[in-house]
């Protein structure tokens, strides 16, 4: 079976401390709840968890969804947002974790990506270096999203064209903005290689397209 690889990135930086990460939890509790009443999502995705803040951390390797078992996140008492670092250990990880196609073998559909920050790139020179290494690596979508109200949308916007924003950060609003994820995997997982473009479905109220 072609395995769908889905990769979360997940800002756990000082300001996320609290409320914020407990709502992320909630959300990604949710989300891997309403896949697992998916056929074809229990049958292909795979799912990935990177954190980042002054260190980055792949918590979650690549994982079916029926062993899956969401990982401890912790956020640090303070502390700067590494995007630029975390990009770097995604390049690493899909080299290493998404198969190719060979001759005698179909490779994994192309990979999702969603990132989720709620400040800015502290490493903004690094971060900026990797924009060309991660669109190197062909996500069939890549989905950033900028929580809360100090979330800058304007780096994001340099990786991808696909940035929505949360203007709060509760349990409700992420776990609305999961199940949107979870309905945009599902749709991934049926349309992948079948059109050049994935039209993801609209978002619910909470979650503004930044344009």
């Amino acid at each position: 079976m072609r395995r769908l690889p889905v990769y979360l990135l997940i800002d756990t930086s000082g300001s996320m401390k609290g409320e914020p990460i407990e709502s992320v939890k909630v959300g990604l509790e949710a989300m891997i709840a309403s896949l697992r009443q998916d056929p074809f999502a229990l049958e292909s995705v795979n799912i990935s968890i990177i954190t980042f803040d002054s260190s980055v951390n792949q918590l979650l390797p690549l994982t079916e969804l029926e062993n899956l078992q969401l990982p401890e996140i912790v956020t640090p008492d303070s502390g700067p947002t590494h995007l630029g670092a975390a990009l770097e250990l995604l390049c690493k990880v899909v080299d290493k974790e998404v198969r190719l196609s060979t001759p005698d073998r179909k490779g994994d559909w192309m990979p999702l990506l969603f990132i989720m920050t709620d400040g800015k790139p502290s490493d903004i020179q690094l971060y900026n270096q990797m924009i060309p290494e991660v669109k190197k690596r062909h996500f069939a979508s890549v989905i950033a999203c900028a929580a809360g109200m100090h979330a800058r949308t304007e780096p994001l916007k340099l990786l991808t064209d696909q940035v929505y924003s949360l203007d709060t950060v509760d349990s409700s609003t992420f776990k609305q903005f999961f199940k949107w994820v979870s309905d945009s995997i599902g749709v991934g997982n049926r349309s992948i290689g079948a059109a050049d473009e994935l039209i993801l479905p609209p978002p619910p109220a909470e979650v503004n397209v930044v344009i």
